[in-house]
């Protein structure tokens, strides 16, 4: 007869077991300096799960791509504006660093002029973002990367404390994924500062997005493996002086953005817009839209719906607005736009509610598809919200962020 374990020396050994992994934990160091390339590649390929690669202080000169398929690593370096990973000379197109497994945090560190993305991450849950910067250096250009920071197709994101300047589609981009927090960072002269796109149970708090042609950027697009984007919090971020041209490469859907809009949300369901200070953004604070382009994914609503802008301060916004018309619409409101301006597709409680006396316009667009050219501004009161998101259903979870305590 087979005797059983006592239930407390079971239990230990439960817990020596789910241990085991972090007794054999190492660091990998990796200095800066000749072979960078070679050097930091292999530590990425011969770290296992637990293992920390450890960037020194200095500049990596880096001629390829560099890429980590391992569970359960950390590449830490010694601080954003001291660790640079410079993909300056680069011989190819694509990412700097490219992210295929899940548990992985990235800190500490930067990433300057890649040819392609920053840094990308797909398919790859409980990913932490934590001080990293991406930079080109050269400013806005369309030859640019398209994405600064580019987690994808994942659960569980928690991006904290980052930094990106010059993206020509979006800084900080989240797509088709779920259970997001994007907070403390600062995205600037990009196309779109901060953009969560197919994406459900997303928090963006406490942000700082300046100099972007739009500033943060709520979509949901056809066509995608994942559809159906929604219930996303955009509250207490700074959202000033979004008033770069828009540089994206032509045929880019960001490209249809205007420069000077503060937040816009397009053909999403369920987003609260609150807290946010909204001031210097030439065209509109919130812009709320449908999707503009012909479409034949018969999964895909183009229009907005349950998009509620909340208690915003507003300030300075809507004085050089990039529609037809312009000239008279100040005129007519004093100078300055209103601060929620509608596309008016949708009806305006099922697509866009507001907290009572929010002034807002609505451009009277008769069909989706049509372009700016057939609008009909004119003021309207939008309804008071009968629902709206909850904040408790958003953002990372709280796991991830015992990653960045130290």
């Amino acid at each position: 007869m087979a005797m059983r374990m006592p239930e407390k020396m079971l239990a230990l050994a439960v817990g020596a077991l789910a241990l085991a992994p972090a007794v054999h934990a190492k660091t990998i160091a990796v200095a800066a300096g000749p072979d960078a390339q070679k050097r930091l590649q292999e530590a990425l390929i011969v770290a296992e799960p637990g293992d920390t690669v450890a960037l020194g202080a200095g500049r990596f000169a880096l001629t390829d791509g560099l890429s980590l398929d391992i569970k359960n690593v950390t590449v830490r370096g010694a601080g954003m504006e001291a660790t640079v990973l410079d993909f300056s000379g680069q011989e190819g197109a694509g990412e700097g660093l490219l992210v295929s497994s899940s548990g992985v945090t990235l800190r500490d560190f930067a990433v300057e002029n890649p040819h392609g993305d920053g840094v990308k991450s797909k398919d790859a849950d409980d990913i932490v973002y934590y001080r990293v910067r991406v930079t080109w250096t050269g400013g806005p250009k369309e030859t640019n990367g398209a994405y600064g920071i580019y987690p994808v197709e994942s659960s569980n994101v928690l991006i904290d404390g980052c930094k990106v300047q010059g993206a020509s589609d979006a800084g900080i981009y989240v797509g088709q994924s779920d259970h997001i927090t994007v907070r403390n960072s600062i995205s600037e002269t990009n196309v779109a500062g901060i953009e969560i796109e197919n994406s459900r149970d997303a928090l963006v708090t406490g942000n700082f997005v300046t100099r972007n042609t739009g500033g943060i950027l709520v979509f949901d697009l056809p066509n995608l493996l994942v559809m159906g984007g929604g219930n996303t919090l955009v509250e207490n971020n700074l959202v000033v002086a979004n008033d770069t041209p828009n540089f994206a490469p032509k045929g880019n859907i960001v490209g249809g953005v205007l420069r000077g809009t503060g937040v816009m949300v397009m053909a999403n369901d369920g987003v609260l817009v609150r807290g946010n200070l909204m001031s210097d953004n030439p065209t509109a604070q919130v812009l709320v839209v449908s999707y503009p382009r012909a479409f034949d994914d018969k999964r895909y609503n183009p229009y907005p719906r349950h998009v509620v802008v909340g208690v915003n301060t507003y300030s300075r916004g809507g004085m050089d607005p990039q529609i037809e018309g312009k000239a008279q619409l100040l005129a007519s409101f004093g100078g300055a736009l209103p601060p929620v301006l509608w596309d008016g597709l949708g009806k305006p409680g099922g697509a866009v509610a507001a907290v009572k006396g929010t002034p807002a316009l609505t451009l009277n667009l008769a069909a989706q598809g049509d372009g700016l050219d057939k609008a009909k501004p004119a003021q309207v009161s939008l309804p008071e919200p009968s629902t709206t998101v909850d904040p408790a259903t958003v953002g990372a979870p709280a796991a991830l962020e015992a990653r960045i305590v130290s």
